[in-house]
């Protein structure tokens, strides 16, 4: 009977339990109460959270690689023993979250994700006003700044670009290039690119108005002309097109967002529209969170390379803002007072919330102004550029 009760104590997770583990499982409390009070991208943090505890949970091995095992036999031949493998050989399966992980991995979940992102997104504003494409083109300053920021520290080309696509304040693309690029860092880039994201309307406004006057933040747009069905329809075509021959490492993204949108706008397959905006994209969200929550291990997470992340990823976030702020401002200048700078803050990916940002802070200034649809282009032409980015980085170290 003592036997089978040290038997049973020796099989508990208290017995593997140590401090790096525990310091785990906080972390993973504290983004779960991010995520559940203060609501900070819940949809995301949640799984991501759960995934984490899951993972660090000692002796559970949900993590666990499949092992394949060669028995190996001893044979006696002329007064020798040798030595044979056997044709036979034994499968030790891996975890539950390793084969979720398997979608990460093989790069499945994010294009799936960029969908599902494609369906929900009307490019409308962007189609009206073309130019706001160079706003979210020039957020995406912080990618590329941060890269040459992590290299000075120490980090390679494929980790250094990871980090860096923490500033288009796009997770799902985060998640695709560091899987390819650097998959050893995918717990700490997807954690600090999705608080991130939540943190929008607090880390953008004080950039905002540090880099503008009042008189530019109280401009008022004209109202966008109307876009057409068929501009709505052939948009989708031409920008797979156009991207996947300039940048073809940016073809599955570009390609998966563009279906998605193109699902939307066609009006003939409404039922593949609102599985891709809804079901499926809420299936792939469990999985990619949970799968990548879990790679954030105790031995991987807990490294300073883990601060250095958060540390760059909020720089990189910072620059992005400014980027497309510090265009705006050249915009404003050359259209005679026409454009607001606040709009080129919306160049980051986190859609819609950094266009309510922006139309926030401009509101504040001017009550009667309404710079959301006008946000919305260098938003969505953000999600482009981020995808873009990610390619022309996949291209050069993948």
């Amino acid at each position: 009977m003592i036997d089978i009760l040290k038997s049973f104590i020796q099989a508990t997770g208290f017995v593997g339990m140590d401090i790096p583990h525990l310091i785990m499982l906080f972390i993973s409390c504290i983004l779960l109460y991010l995520a559940i009070v203060k609501k900070y991208e819940p949809l995301l943090l949640v799984p991501i959270a759960f995934g984490m505890l899951l993972s660090n949970l000692p002796l559970a091995n949900l993590m666990a690689d499949q092992v394949t095992r060669q028995p190996i036999e001893l044979v006696q031949e002329a007064g020798k023993q040798i030595m044979v493998i056997t044709e036979h050989s034994e499968i030790q399966p891996g975890g539950l979250l390793q084969y979720f992980y398997q979608g990460n991995r093989l790069g499945i979940f994010p294009p799936i994700i960029f969908m599902g992102i494609g369906a929900m997104t009307d490019f409308g504003p962007l189609i009206a006003n073309p130019k706001s494409l160079l706003l979210g083109a020039a957020a995406q300053l912080g990618i590329f700044t941060t890269f040459i920021g992590a290299v000075l520290l120490g980090f390679t080309g494929p980790e250094a670009s990871s980090i860096g696509i923490i500033g288009g304040a796009d997770g799902p693309t985060a998640i695709y290039l560091t899987s390819k690029l650097a998959p050893h860092l995918l717990g700490p880039v997807a954690v600090a690119a999705y608080s991130y994201m939540a943190l929008v309307p607090i880390i953008q406004p004080p950039i905002m108005k540090a880099l503008t006057t009042k008189k530019e933040r109280m401009v008022k747009m004209e109202q966008l002309r109307h876009v057409s069905k068929t501009e709505k329809v052939l948009f989708p075509i031409v920008v797979t097109i156009a991207v996947s021959l300039v940048l073809p490492s940016a073809a599955a993204l570009v390609g998966m967002l563009m279906l998605g949108n193109l699902f939307k706008e066609s009006g003939v397959v409404e039922r593949l529209s609102k599985t891709a905006a809804n079901e499926l994209i809420n299936i792939i969200t469990i999985f990619l969170g949970v799968s990548v929550g879990a790679s954030a291990t105790a031995e991987k997470f807990l490294q300073i390379q883990t601060i250095q992340i958060i540390v760059l990823g909020v720089l990189a976030f910072g620059m992005g803002t400014a980027g497309g702020v510090i265009l705006g401002k050249i915009m404003y200048k050359l259209s005679g007072g026409k454009v607001n700078p606040l709009i080129g803050s919306a160049g980051v990916s986190a859609v819609p919330m950094a266009a309510r940002v922006s139309q926030v802070v401009g509101q504040k200034e001017n009550p009667g102004n309404f710079l959301l649809m006008h946000a919305m282009g260098p938003n969505v032409a953000g999600v482009i550029g981020s995808a873009v980015a990610a390619g022309v980085l996949l291209s050069i170290f993948g």
